[in-house]
């Protein structure tokens, strides 16, 4: 990795959400403030990163509280060597550039029979489109969800370019929070 003003080192816990399945098992760590205001941004966010020397690409979640959570699946933690409760090195620093979201098929099928909401959808930036789709995403309730892409396909075929009255850090609205973590 690249040392830069934006790279960030620090010690953190993984900890155990409350959630996790047994045949699926993943870990999470909350980022210090520090480090997460060497972000570009609050919300969502890629990160280049290494725990324990092991590299790794991830994208960070807001956490409501102006900083992030990184999710930790297997696979990383198996190549890090550790496990729940470890104390951990981390190194990580933005991502160069933004990787395209990936679109849920029910927002691609809306675009796709909007033609006009489309074109400005191809029109926006990856941020924008990230932000769109973490809006869409957010909702609790399938209707909201439903809605949602209603709205976005409308607001986009108007020739809006970026959600409007959505808060991507939840430190507003309290849309989002890190996992809760097994005591």
């Amino acid at each position: 990795m690249k040392k830069s003003d934006t790279t960030a080192q620090f010690k953190a816990k993984l900890l155990r959400p409350i959630n996790a399945s047994a045949d699926a098992p993943w870990a999470f760590v909350v980022l210090p403030q520090d480090a997460s205001a060497k972000l570009p941004r609050r919300g969502r966010t890629t990160v280049v990163g290494a725990i324990n020397g092991h590299v790794f690409q991830a994208r960070l979640e807001p956490d409501g509280q102006l900083s992030h959570w990184l999710r930790v699946g297997q696979e990383l933690l198996d190549a890090a060597e550790s496990t729940y409760g470890d104390i951990v090195d981390f190194e990580i620093m933005p991502a160069e550039q933004e990787p395209e979201p990936e679109v849920p098929s029910d927002l691609q099928e809306a675009l796709a029979a909007a033609p006009e909401a489309h074109s400005v959808w191809e029109a926006t930036t990856t941020i924008a489109r990230l932000d769109w789709i973490h809006w869409i995403t957010s909702a609790k309730q399938p209707k909201t969800r439903v809605k949602r892409i209603d709205d976005a396909c409308r607001m986009l075929a108007s020739g809006k370019r970026r959600v409007c009255c959505f808060d991507p850090s939840g430190y507003y609205s309290k849309a989002f929070r890190a996992p809760k973590a097994v005591n």
